[in-house]
């Protein structure tokens, strides 16, 4: 089966086709870094027009790349949501027009599932029940992933855990602009902090009181924004190699301390991290060490698939598409939608059983 996947759900234009919803035969993202970065973050309308310029020469050349063309395909995923809404209109209503003018099955892919699925490329025979942590500049959930087939095909999700403030992504972006270092903040912090000491400052965690598996980052945020007041030298190196990687060693640890809860709770076969933070060199790095302590296996993309692309969300939709699971022309883009609801029961559920 041959799908072609496309993805505007925020600042990132991209077209896949994707075999099977295993083989990678194009992958073209075209990113608007440089329209954002004046800004010190995307700006939804900017966002939105430049798609509308983008999206048919990308979606062109993905078929170009892939030696194919609309005709020889089987069936189109398109993002849905969540994201920003200018932007997720462009996509679905491009991938609509297409669906209806070649009589072609549409599936509408959520945005955080794609995320999960850019794991199965390289790691198709995945071991379930996971844990998945989607870790991006909007997005930081855990999910309980189970599948009803062992593999990819079927997957069932429970929201086990949730950022009530932040996200890791956006934490991260913040405290470079924060200290003048360039948009996205990410990549910048990852590479800065490879020269400073990690040890340095400490940053104190946020604790939830209320026993769940949720997140916070708007304390170290503050936590720094707090340490720059008071000492201005600290946005200048070689005192901000320190504080760029403490704060990155903080995050990193609150993300694992988390998921090491869930673990100890939930009791899964494996841990899967995606999205944008999951190129993190520290964060992986972490996280293989600790899930191997665990004796639990480790799954994450390559860094070409953290960031948002269209290649996962052909390959979600192959698998709705497989499963019936055909999106009418009316659908419609959703900024808020959900992949799975939250149930605070479930990690006391599951360790009793």
């Amino acid at each position: 089966m041959l799908v072609l996947g496309i993805e505007t759900s925020c600042d990132e234009t991209a077209a896949a086709i994707v075999r099977d919803g295993s083989e990678i035969l194009s992958n073209v993202i075209y990113s608007q870094v440089k329209t954002h970065t004046p800004y010190g973050g995307v700006v939804p309308e900017l966002a939105s027009r430049e798609h509308l310029l983008k999206i048919r020469p990308i979606v062109d050349q993905a078929f170009a790349d892939a030696g194919v063309n609309l005709d020889g395909i089987d069936g189109i995923a398109a993002t849905c949501g969540p994201g920003l809404i200018g932007s997720l209109l462009v996509g679905l209503t491009y991938a609509k027009a297409l669906a209806f003018s070649k009589h072609k099955p549409l599936a509408a892919v959520n945005h955080i599932e794609g995320h999960i699925y850019s794991v199965s490329f390289e790691h198709p025979k995945a071991e379930f029940p996971a844990l998945a942590l989607v870790v991006s500049g909007g997005h930081t959930n855990l999910f309980w992933v189970e599948s009803e087939s062992g593999d990819f095909r079927q997957l069932k999700y429970k929201l086990v855990g949730k950022t009530r403030d932040d996200a890791a992504g956006e934490a991260y972006d913040k405290v470079a602009k924060l200290l003048g270092l360039p948009y996205p903040g990410g990549p910048v912090i990852d590479r800065l902090a490879k020269s400073g000491n990690r040890n340095a400052i400490s940053f104190s965690v946020a604790k939830i009181s209320d026993r769940s598996l949720d997140f916070s980052f708007s304390g170290i945020k503050t936590a720094v924004l707090r340490l720059v007041k008071e000492n201005e030298k600290l946005k200048e190196d070689p005192q901000r190699l320190d504080l760029v990687a403490s704060f990155q060693e903080a995050v990193v640890n609150m993300l694992w301390s988390t998921t090491l809860k869930a673990i100890h709770l939930l009791r899964p076969r494996s841990v899967m991290l995606s999205g944008g933070v999951a190129a993190n060199s520290r964060l992986r790095e972490i996280f293989a060490e600790r899930t191997a302590e665990a004796g639990l296996t480790f799954y994450f993309p390559k860094p070409i698939l953290t960031t948002d692309n269209a290649a996962m969300i052909a390959a979600a939709g192959t698998a709705k598409l497989m499963r019936g699971e055909i999106a009418p022309m009316d659908v419609n883009a959703d900024p808020n939608l959900r992949l799975a609801i939250s149930d605070r029961n479930f990690p006391d559920k599951r360790w009793k059983t």
